[in-house]
């Protein structure tokens, strides 16, 4: 069993993930699919007092990119949408895994609830689905009112409801987004456009070409898929223990070592072990060369970025802390009042550790990106190079907000904002 040191196996995992080093090539739409397809899930979150997560998720990775290029990799059926760990975009290639018929998605919360609102409201989903075939897609502000009573997050009105029932159960497809609100169509007619897309990237593509699977594979039984998203996020993750797997796609099954196994006699999973983990990690066999880098040392982490909550290097809080020795909530959910470091707060990472976050928001009115809040972990000290890396970090940041003017109110380290101030104007 190979050995690998805490760092060694950080290194790995952000490889896995794209954020080990910088992007050396400026950043295309191929590229913004590729981050996808290489983290198989990018989730969606709404709230943008900066970019909304999933855009900046891929400036993390990609750095200056056009945020459209995501939203035209929707409409052109490059991606879709699904619920996996939560909303999420994934790429089509997926889309057969994700809509099998197995019940393996069903114990999913947004799953759950799709089916109570099938059963209670079959006829007005089923008239909904309809009024969509006969009348082409919509938004749910197509139907907006006012419903009294009506709880939630979004006090959703009724045609929402319904909307999100027949996405969820796979009758719809979110066909594109305006202004980032969900437009709703008939699957078959999304699908027509996927599978025209992959025929013709088919014909302009150099050598032999495979088109991505579409169609659910009903030959798959519940044991396939459930195989399938076990690889899947171990491949995804770089490397992880067994007890993490479950939460990428959220399974709701934890997994064993007993469990993988089988994995690890057939070579498609490798058993590693980390110092200071109690449990072995495993590695995907397609990272075995990025895993004999890790090993030797030859794997150096040299990228500073600013992370979106929603990032899957953090929304797992105890792989999080393991990894990093980063404790990480998510405050924007959590009243004011109870707040530690602020509504939309971005982990820091540095050169392969998690050093810090901030609390951050950008005023595209008069050009200014606010740190409202910088927090250094209690155990970094800021030398130079940390200092300036951060400082390009947030600079950057604010330049693709096209909110080049940056303020630092206040840090923790008090004397961390001053320093910040004045690398910034040098």
């Amino acid at each position: 069993m190979l050995k690998l040191s805490l760092q060694q196996a950080r290194n790995l995992h952000l490889a896995a993930q794209g954020l080990l080093v910088p992007a050396r090539a400026r950043a295309t739409r191929k590229a913004v699919r590729a981050a996808i397809e290489r983290m198989r899930l990018l989730q969606i979150d709404t709230i943008h007092v900066v970019a909304r997560s999933p855009y900046l998720v891929l400036f993390s990775r990609l750095g200056d990119y056009e945020p459209r290029w995501l939203d035209e990799a929707l409409a052109h059926a490059d991606i879709f949408e699904c619920w996996a760990h939560e909303a999420c975009f994934a790429p089509i290639g997926d889309l057969g895994l994700h809509r099998h018929p197995s019940p393996i998605r069903a114990g999913h919360w947004a799953h759950k609830s799709a089916a109570r609102m099938q059963r209670e409201h079959r006829a007005e989903v089923a008239a909904l689905i309809e009024h969509v075939r006969a009348n082409g897609a919509v938004k749910s502000s197509d139907f907006e009112r006012q419903i009294k009573g009506v709880g939630g997050w979004w006090n959703r009105s009724n045609e929402k409801r319904w909307l999100e029932a027949g996405f969820v159960l796979g009758e719809l497809m979110i066909a594109r987004r305006e202004n980032f609100q969900r437009v709703y169509d008939l699957s078959e007619r999304v699908l027509a456009t996927a599978r025209a897309r992959a025929r013709a990237n088919i014909r302009v593509a150099n050598g032999p070409s495979k088109a991505p699977s579409i169609d659910a594979d009903t030959r798959l039984d519940e044991a396939d898929i459930r195989r399938e998203f076990l690889v899947g996020a171990v491949r995804a993750l770089g490397i992880t223990q067994a007890r993490w797997i479950d939460d990428y796609f959220r399974l709701y099954k934890k997994f064993k070592d007993a469990a993988l196994e089988p994995h690890v006699e057939s070579g498609e999973l490798i058993r590693v072990e980390v110092r200071g983990w109690e449990n072995p990690g495993y590695v995907h066999r397609d990272h075995a060369l990025l895993l004999a880098r890790a090993a030797r040392g030859a794997l150096r982490a040299t990228h500073t970025a600013l992370l979106s909550p929603f990032d899957p290097v953090v929304w797992h809080r105890e792989r999080a802390s393991a990894m990093f020795g980063f404790d990480y909530t998510i405050e924007c959910y959590v009243p004011g009042h109870k707040r530690r470091y602020g509504y939309f707060v971005l982990p820091i990472l540095h050169r392969g550790r998690l050093i810090g976050r901030l609390d951050a928001k950008a005023h595209r009115a008069s050009g200014e990106f606010e740190v409202k809040a910088i927090f250094l972990e209690p155990e970094v000290e800021p030398d130079a190079v940390l200092l300036a890396d951060v400082a390009a970090a947030i600079q950057r940041a604010a330049n693709w907000h096209q909110t080049p003017r940056v303020t630092i109110r206040k840090s923790k380290p008090a004397a961390f904002a001053t320093m910040l101030r004045a690398a910034l104007r040098q």
